[in-house]
């Protein structure tokens, strides 16, 4: 038998629903624990996680689990764990159509330890000069004084760009160490194809685009957006550059702050 809920608490409710509405308008793949993080932290909003899930799931408003995407368990090799800012990178690529002038390329650097995007790049075409880009955009940033004896590692799949000649000689030249992904390590960029994936569901899947430019425009709004206002669970529920803030404050570290 169903509860009565009291006057009281069906108002509340009500109110609550109208500021989880607006936010999944914003957010469409935002599950209920996004949505609680947002209200409680942005929001200022002093509410229970249990109490959105449940008006969520009243109204619908849940994402729908997709079962074809449902992956094979089975022991793999650990990834690398970073303990410190600027430890370990991962650099990855994924396109977006831009109506008649075809796929727009955009490669991502993050930094595993704080989930910042350090670097990126957007353009008509994908070629090896673009990747290293994005590549020394983050270096440039995240190590103004230079890269070398600060034993970075960049991690990346296997594809033409990272393993060519010549990123490879760059990357040795500014002294990164460069791992890659394996047929047995499914998951060693998996933090950097998370990001890909959060960037498309924010950003790219949310409408349809018409130019490069337009889309070009609408990443250097998010990307910021991403660094400075987007609330991981993994952090704590704070953002990449509030947590590299805290971080470099608590330890009294010299790192820059981007």
């Amino acid at each position: 038998m169903k509860r009565r809920r009291s006057h009281s608490v069906v108002e509340r409710d009500a109110a609550l629903l109208t500021v989880i509405r607006e936010l999944k308008a914003e957010h469409p793949f935002w599950g209920y624990r996004r949505i609680w993080a947002h209200l409680k932290y942005v929001n200022q909003l002093n509410v229970n996680k249990k109490r959105v899930l449940r008006v969520m799931r009243e109204f619908d408003l849940l994402v729908k689990s997709n079962l074809k995407l449902r992956a094979a368990r089975k022991v793999t090799r650990s990834k690398p764990k970073p303990s410190v800012p600027n430890e370990w990178w991962g650099i990855d690529m994924t396109k977006v159509m831009a109506g008649s002038y075809g796929w727009l390329y955009i490669v991502l650097v993050l930094d595993w330890h704080t989930k910042k995007i350090v670097g990126h790049y957007a353009g008509l075409q994908c070629k090896t000069e673009h990747w290293l880009q994005a590549l020394d955009m983050a270096v440039n940033r995240q190590f103004p004084d230079g890269v070398r004896e600060h034993h970075l590692h960049l991690m990346s799949d296997n594809g033409s760009q990272p393993t060519s000649v010549m990123f490879m000689k760059d990357c040795r030249a500014m002294q990164i160490e460069q791992a890659f992904t394996s047929y047995n390590n499914p998951k060693g960029n998996a933090d950097t194809e998370r990001l890909m994936r959060t960037m498309k569901e924010e950003c790219l899947w949310l409408r349809e685009w018409s130019s490069p430019l337009e889309i070009i425009a609408a990443l250097e709004k998010w990307i910021p957006y991403y660094n400075e206002q987007y609330l991981h669970s993994t952090l704590g529920y704070k953002p990449p550059v509030v947590f590299e803030r805290e971080w470099i404050n608590s330890h009294h570290s010299p790192l820059l702050v981007a």
